[in-house]
């Protein structure tokens, strides 16, 4: 389908009146066309879409902490020279390495039913991307461009969650699911739950979840993978952290990265009453 903000090529020669019509005035200049519409998975207060940019390469770096001094600021990054992602208002903080893109605490990003894109499956706040506009494609020729990270990170609530287990078990397999398999359930797996404790001393759970053979309508689909770390935060409110990401394809994020930004979660003070999120 042709891009509607697309003008065809002109030629050298001017279009010119038959003889009986009287002469035509100048025509004015046209404005410049629109550039095309770009369109994410990000919405800051849960509202309109926001577009992000694009990002560099992963490096790696090592874990640092002086145990001696008791616990670290946790305004800081655990890890020397990455980047801390702070969610106040679930009281949460981690670090992502220096070529992540951090975004602002009151952005959604989440993914919604593509059968009814009012209704939201799933998302989190305070995201962080690696390569935000890894694939971007204009599926139906429509000029609406959508941009595909490679991997994101954010901070979640779990109102309702009858323990961390439940709160892992159910975000795993909905963040596969939403991502990168729909409509197909049957080609979503995950591991058992994991009881795990991060740097900071923050005990909860984690599940592993991964699709195994997702359909791919276009060359931005593909397999990917999810993990949820479910905890309390210094409320006593259940909360949770995610990751969701490509797989099989050059520069999937490894797990022994992923772990180690998961290592880096702690909790801070939290600004308000947590709100159920999807």
């Amino acid at each position: 389908m042709q891009n509607p903000y697309q003008q065809p090529n002109q030629s050298g020669a001017l279009y010119q009146p038959p003889l009986h019509q009287p002469p035509q005035p100048p025509q004015p200049p046209q404005p410049p066309q629109p550039p095309r519409k770009r369109t994410s998975r990000l919405m800051p207060a849960l509202t309109a879409l926001m577009a992000v940019g694009a990002i560099a390469a992963v490096t790696a770096v090592i874990m640092t902490r002086d145990d001696q001094n008791g616990p670290p600021d946790p305004s800081k990054p655990l890890v020397a020279g990455w980047k801390t992602v702070a969610n106040p208002k679930y009281g949460t903080s981690f670090d992502v390495p220096p070529d992540w893109e951090v975004l602002s605490p009151d952005v959604f990003s989440g993914h919604a039913d593509d059968k009814d894109p009012d209704k939201i499956l799933i998302g989190h706040t305070a995201p962080a991307f690696y390569k935000s506009e890894w694939c971007s494609i204009d599926a139906n020729g429509d000029g609406t461009v959508s941009d595909f990270p490679l991997g994101s990170v954010g901070t979640k609530g779990a109102e309702g969650a009858k323990d961390t287990t439940e709160i892992a078990e159910k975000n795993a397999p909905t963040w596969v699911y939403a991502a990168f398999t729909q409509p197909d359930k049957s080609v979503v797996k995950w591991d058992k739950p994991v009881e795990y404790t991060t740097k900071f001393g923050l005990k909860g759970t984690y599940v592993k979840a991964r699709s195994e053979g997702a359909k791919q309508p276009n060359r931005c689909a593909g397999d990917g993978q999810a993990i949820v770390f479910g905890f309390k935060n210094s409320e006593g409110a259940f909360a949770a952290w995610d990751f969701y990401g490509r797989t099989n394809v050059p520069g999937t994020i490894p797990d022994s990265l992923i772990m180690r930004i998961l290592s880096t979660v702690r909790l801070t003070p939290t600004t308000a009453t947590p709100t159920p999120t999807p």
